[in-house]
């Protein structure tokens, strides 16, 4: 009887994944998708400032370097990464600030996490770590960076069924906090060329990163 109980339990607990088999098919998933469309909820935490920053707006991705955050609230403004070109247009404002010294930073962390490029178990060190969640069905996985970088570690949120990442927190050295929330979210959608492109007024003024190394893009 109890060698009978120990298989029912054995077998109990081999029908979860591991945190590694988690990894690896969220890399299958994100890899076997050319595009994505979703709506997403940004709060930002400041070490130096108690009220965190709430923003809001649609998401754009297409393979194999096309990102767009196109912010609705409370302020309207386009983060679009393109090519090796990372764009910031802020209509109320009218100016539009072009880097070409930001594709490293984008290549590394959001662009190759969002496009499966990267692989997860090579590259962070993969733990189990629930946090305070709605969905409590989801997988949830903490990633600390094999190699020193910009963040500490990252939480994910991945949906069991899907696959698809559903909130991922970015910690970085200086003990702030980035939170993406993602919904409605649709893959393999026919996005136009025009949603990577910019339509802006002539009196925008155009702010070049002075940093900008032009030739490694032109």
């Amino acid at each position: 009887m109890k060698h009978f109980i120990g298989l029912l339990l054995l077998s109990w607990l081999s029908t979860f994944p591991t945190v590694e088999d988690i990894a690896l098919n969220v890399e299958r998933k994100l890899r076997s998708i050319q595009s994505l469309q979703s709506n997403f909820n940004q709060i930002f935490y400041s070490s130096s400032v108690s009220t965190p920053l709430r923003e809001k707006g649609k998401f754009y991705f297409k393979k194999p370097d096309l990102m767009k955050w196109e912010y609705k609230d409370p302020e309207e403004k386009i983060f679009l990464y393109k090519e090796g070109v990372f764009l910031q247009y802020f209509p109320e404002d009218k100016e539009l600030y072009r880097s070409y010294s930001s594709k490293d930073m984008y290549d590394s962390e959001i662009l190759s996490l969002l496009s499966g490029k990267r692989h997860l178990n090579d590259n962070y060190l993969i733990e189990p770590s629930p946090f305070p969640s709605e969905n409590k069905k989801a997988h949830q996985l903490k990633l600390t960076p094999r190699e020193e970088g910009e963040y500490t570690y990252i939480l994910l949120e991945i949906d069991e069924k899907t696959w698809l990442i559903l909130r991922a927190i970015f910690f970085d050295w200086a003990g702030n906090k980035n939170e993406f929330r993602f919904s409605q979210i649709k893959t393999d959608v026919r996005l136009s060329k025009n949603v990577f492109e910019l339509k802006i007024p002539p009196d925008v003024e155009i702010i070049e990163d002075e940093s900008d190394k032009r030739n490694e893009y032109l």
